[in-house]
């Protein structure tokens, strides 16, 4: 199975200069916990993510005003992405590795094209995958694994 199978297709994205108060509407609009942040609505690249979390921590946990900052100001960068044609054990892979829940699906210009959740691995992916994969995500930051 490959990522253009199960993503989310055309996901909601913001630019840099976005006001978090709209973010967090586009979340609300579109169900979800992360908005892509791209360079411009035009060629749709990348350049980080916003998550329900990177709000809450970058803002209000220092102490900071969320109605008085930007998008730019709070995503979590650089970008990790994947292919439409990235394999969904691949996409697992990289999610485990770098630890995000999900991940911006990029065409072959660069292009945001899609977002993949755990909730779509888990709708489509094996059982033993999908536990491998929250396994692997939830492990505490710096944290050594045991074999």
């Amino acid at each position: 199975m490959f990522v253009k199978e199960c993503m989310t297709a055309d996901p909601a994205c913001c630019t840099p200069d976005t006001d978090l108060h709209a973010v967090v509407r586009m979340m609300i609009e579109n169900d979800c916990g992360e908005i892509p942040v791209v360079s411009d609505h035009a060629g749709r690249r990348p350049v980080g993510v916003v998550t329900d979390r990177d709000i809450a921590l970058r803002t209000v946990g220092e102490g900071r005003n969320p109605l008085e900052m930007t998008a730019g100001e709070c995503m979590s960068a650089p970008c990790v992405t994947v292919t439409p044609d990235t394999s969904l054990h691949a996409c697992c892979v990289v999610m485990e590795e770098k630890q995000i829940r999900r991940v911006p699906v990029v065409d072959e210009a660069g292009a945001c094209v899609g977002i993949v959740a755990l909730a779509d691995i888990a709708r489509h992916a094996g059982q033993g995958e999908l536990s491998e994969v929250i396994k692997e995500i939830s492990e505490p930051a710096g944290s050594t694994k045991n074999c």
